[in-house]
């Protein structure tokens, strides 16, 4: 690879990062105001006048270029995010009612009270505009988010998500509900009937994603001609494909299906595969992935560039300067959000409605909470709805006013929270705690060894080392460098046997059985109920009097409480989760991944050796 060809592929990789993309619509935006106060503006203005048609027999869609991207280009946007608040109802933070109860209460905080202030300031004819200042763009916030918050930040990013989930639903039916003129009485019939097709689609557990696809096109053209803002049917659409984990028996599937193309690498077999793999994943999943970058990188950055780009000449910055509607956006936005969901948040903590994240304090809040005061691609989009000339001018430069002043605003809370509250970090625990004992934890190989790997574990679950064989591919790798050590983390909420599993191991070890019960009880995840575990007791030739006495030892259940106890302080919050070389490993967990990451680690290791 050459060096431009290295160096275009990093321009590329930093701009698919969150902070990359954020830096990228700041950048067409500010493209798009000078080119639009340059010699060349009117170049601007016939861009976004271009006509465009689509004529199949009697239907026609005639629109210009601006509109082609609000109104079609943007139901891809809209799509994205239906398809993230059912993935967050079906496997996500709203699942949880006390995770999701907090941000909720501070969402919907954050979507009146702007709305409120808007109307004190404005007000009068410019009321139809107070949409504006409802939404929040996600991708600026996370972007923005990356940038000035703290190192980390994880567990603050996914309750600023769940936030944005319901300020965007909120602001999308907002445009919906309160932007929509004449209707037309088939087209609207017609999106019906799309949807309850799109619901149907779901109801039969339909996998492939092109009849989803397929109907959702003819949705959103049977929405335009209605009079409906398409922004509803991209939204409702998303919402209406099914969102699920991997189901353990599609994932076999997929791997037995993929040992038959290795062994017999055919094109048939080989679409197969390809399909076998496809249907593990739930369709919402696969569309999200496909989506998301382009969306990202094109979708938003387009629809920046034909809307950013506001004339401030001929007095007009001035003029906006001293028009309500201009500060009504600006202290909607920024006043409105960051007083809203600060107090909504601390408000539903109050009334015990639920907490704030792990590893999350009210400072970090109130900083995201400023940060959330970007509207961009929401507060533009209903500009363009509820304004025309010069209102919509003033309106728009009230929208990058808002954000300017978000960014500041933000930086300057997370700086307080940090030096004045000590929030350092916003994130759950990344440090093993306690560190790896040889005299407690069960450990496969010598614990002085270069290599440390500890799992937190359950034994009903279906992705764990010892079910998937990725511990024997770790060993297979490093071979005596490697020490491999498991502590128990049974999720009784969703695994309702694991607790007595876990026990049943530990009653083993007291017999030097442990790692051959561990081996029983992951290759018959199945069947754990009193008799199998019993079962399997008598197999490993155990005492099965002491075994029972052992398993009634408060001793031994306390024993796997304190595995629990040290994975909450250490960060653990499901399975598997693994530490390498006592830090906690994020994203996925594949060996391949794992083995990459401490070779990683290693290397390191080596360098910063060789510079002492």
């Amino acid at each position: 690879m050459s060096a431009v060809d290295a160096g275009v592929q990093r321009v590329i990789e930093r701009l698919r990062t969150e902070s990359g993309s954020a830096l990228l619509l700041v950048g067409v935006a500010l493209f798009a105001l000078v080119w639009a106060n340059s010699p060349l503006s009117d170049s601007y203005e016939h861009l976004l006048e271009i006509p465009i048609m689509v004529e199949i027999g009697d239907f026609m869609i005639d629109m210009d270029l601006h509109h082609w991207v609000n109104d079609g280009l943007m139901v891809v946007f809209f799509f994205l995010i239906g398809l993230e608040v059912r993935q967050e109802f079906a496997v996500g933070s709203l699942r949880d009612r006390r995770r999701a109860l907090v941000p909720l209460v501070a969402g919907l905080a954050g979507v009146a009270l702007p709305a409120l202030i808007y109307l004190a300031i404005a007000g009068g004819e410019a009321a139809r505009g107070w949409g504006a200042v409802v939404g929040t763009d996600t991708a600026f916030l996370l972007g923005a988010l990356a940038l000035l918050g703290p190192a980390m930040s994880n567990q603050l990013r996914v309750f600023l998500l769940t936030l944005t989930v319901v300020d965007d639903f909120l602001a999308v039916s907002i445009i919906g509900i309160f932007y929509t003129d004449d209707l037309a009485v088939t087209p609207l019939l017609i999106s019906f009937v799309c949807l309850g097709l799109l619901w149907l689609l779901g109801r039969s557990r339909q996998w492939r994603s092109s009849p989803y696809v397929v109907m959702i096109v003819v949705l959103w053209a049977a929405t335009l001609l209605s009079g409906i803002h398409p922004s509803l049917a991209g939204m409702a659409a998303g919402l209406l494909v099914p969102a699920a984990a991997p189901e353990r028996e599609d994932v076999i599937r997929a791997k037995y299906l993929f040992r038959d193309y290795w062994q017999s690498p055919q094109a048939r077999v080989a679409r197969t595969a390809q399909a076998g793999l496809a249907r593990s994943i739930s369709v919402n999943e696969r569309l999200h992935t496909v989506i998301a970058a382009p969306v990202a990188l094109v979708i938003v950055p387009i629809f920046a560039l034909v809307n950013a780009g506001v004339d401030l000449r001929g007095g007009v910055l001035g003029d906006a300067l001293r028009s309500p509607v201009t500060w009504g956006i600006v202290a909607g936005l920024v006043v409105g959000k960051t007083l809203g969901i600060s107090l909504g948040a601390w408000a539903a903590v109050r009334l015990r409605l639920g907490t704030l994240p792990d590893g999350v304090g009210p400072g970090s809040v109130a900083g995201g909470a400023a940060l959330s005061g970007i509207g961009f691609t929401m507060s533009l989009l209903i500009v363009s709805l509820a304004f025309e000339g010069e209102t919509a001018r003033f309106a728009v430069i009230g929208v990058l006013i808002a954000m300017g002043l978000s960014w500041l605003l933000g930086w300057v809370v997370f700086r307080v929270a940090r030096n004045r509250l000590g929030e350092e970090s916003a994130d759950l625990p990344m440090v093993l705690d306690p560190p790896l004992d040889p005299e407690r934890d069960h450990i496969h190989g010598d614990p002085a060894a270069p290599v440390v790997v500890v799992e937190y574990f359950d034994f009903e679950c279906p992705f764990c080392a010892r079910s998937t064989g990725m511990g024997d591919d770790l060993r297979a790798h490093f071979g005596d460098d490697l020490c491999f050590a498991v502590r128990h983390l049974p999720l009784e909420d969703v695994h309702p046997r694991a607790l007595d599993a876990a026990i049943v191991a530990e009653a083993a070890g007291r017999q030097g059985k442990f790692w051959e019960m561990y081996g029983l009880l992951f290759g018959s995840q199945a069947h754990l109920e009193d008799d199998d575990l019993v079962g399997y007791a008598d197999q490993l030739g155990l005492d099965l009097d002491q075994f029972a006495q052992d398993c009634a030892d408060a001793q031994v259940r306390d024993r796997v409480r304190d595995d629990e106890v040290s994975a909450f302080a250490s960060g653990a919050r499901g399975t598997p989760t693994f530490f390498l070389n006592g830090i906690r490993h994020r994203g996925p967990h594949d060996a391949r991944t794992l083995i990459a990451a401490l070779e990683q680690q290693r290397a390191a290791d080596r360098s910063l050796r060789g510079r002492l």
